[in-house]
């Protein structure tokens, strides 16, 4: 795949969808970096990371945050669980448990990570 960028919550992502134009996750991973940080991202990254907040839970907050992008992890840590929702199935999210390891397939080919380390258990 080549390398990318690891970005923060302040990278903000223009895309083109009929319900949102920009896009801010907690977290992402983008194949290339904005000119200007000042500046939005023309197009979605092609993995992010939403972390509930404590306003996050019920049925509104239990969507995929996906604008355009491979993979979103709907980051629980109150249930200590993650939702991976893939662009070609968004609405079957794989959910990932602290015995699991994590991963962010086919955005992230091989890359995994301990569900507990993720948690601090």
């Amino acid at each position: 795949m080549g390398s990318g960028y690891a970005l923060s919550d302040n990278t903000g992502y223009l895309v083109n969808l009929p319900h949102r134009k920009s896009f801010s996750p907690d977290a992402s991973y983008a194949l290339h970096a904005p000119d200007d940080r000042m500046r939005f991202i023309e197009g979605a990254p092609i993995f992010a990371a939403e972390v509930r907040s404590e306003y996050d839970y019920g049925p509104a907050a239990d969507r995929a945050y996906a604008a355009g992008t491979l993979v979103v992890w709907d980051v629980d840590p109150v249930n200590r669980m993650i939702a991976s929702s893939r662009a070609d199935q968004p609405e079957i999210p794989i959910r990932f448990g602290m015995d699991d390891m994590a991963d962010a397939e086919p955005a992230l080919p091989g890359w995994r990570v301990a569900m507990r380390a993720i948690f601090k258990i």
